[in-house]
């Protein structure tokens, strides 16, 4: 994910960032529900996905909206989707540099290191670093990554990534080509 640019044709949503991290554009027939975990590898694995051939191809006529689902095995997903929710509101572009940065930095980062490592990244990006350690304690930031998870739970999510295009599950394992058919259909169908 080194070296990847958001591209002009991606638009970041921050109509309330913290409560809504939308790639794509806007108001789209067509939308991809999107629930990660940012300690989860196989996000990080649909995150290089989304970045090199998802929104290349879609970005201007699909919505891709993210929910945080922080799964209770991983020790720092929580810690993580509150902070890029604190990025968000600042910039909806560091929030999402911020999610990159924990998918491509996951083997190194662990509880114990987290809050260094968001130290750090809040540093690089001009961002106060004891604003971003202290927004971990924000129960506002805390309660919407909660509303996510719950909001996931009521929709019988359990696996991460699992991505809905147009209510059609993805779960955990699958390959662009099918989620491309997905999207394709449903565009198809959208024209109709």
């Amino acid at each position: 994910m080194k070296g990847v640019i958001l591209a002009t044709f991606v638009t970041l949503t921050s109509a309330t960032a913290a409560e809504r991290f939308v790639e794509g554009i806007e108001h789209s027939p067509v939308r991809v529900l999107i629930y990660e975990d940012l300690q989860c590898p196989d996000c990080a694995d649909f995150r290089r996905m989304l970045d090199e051939r998802l929104l290349p191809k879609y970005a201007t006529r699909v919505t891709f909206e993210h929910r945080d689902f922080p799964l209770a095995k991983h020790a720092w997903a929580r810690k993580a989707a509150i902070a890029a929710r604190f990025f968000d509101e600042a910039d909806p572009r560091v929030g999402v540099a911020f999610r990159r940065y924990c998918f491509e930095h996951q083997p190194e980062m662990n509880a114990a290191n987290f809050p260094a490592k968001l130290a750090a990244f809040a540093k690089e990006h001009t961002v106060d670093p004891d604003k971003a350690s202290a927004a971990l304690d924000d129960p506002r930031l805390g309660d919407l990554v909660e509303k996510d998870f719950q909001d996931g739970v009521a929709r019988g999510i359990a696996h991460t990534p699992t991505a809905l295009v147009n209510g059609q599950p993805f779960v955990e394992h699958f390959t662009y080509e099918e989620v491309a058919k997905a999207i394709d259909a449903e565009l198809a169908a959208a024209r109709q």
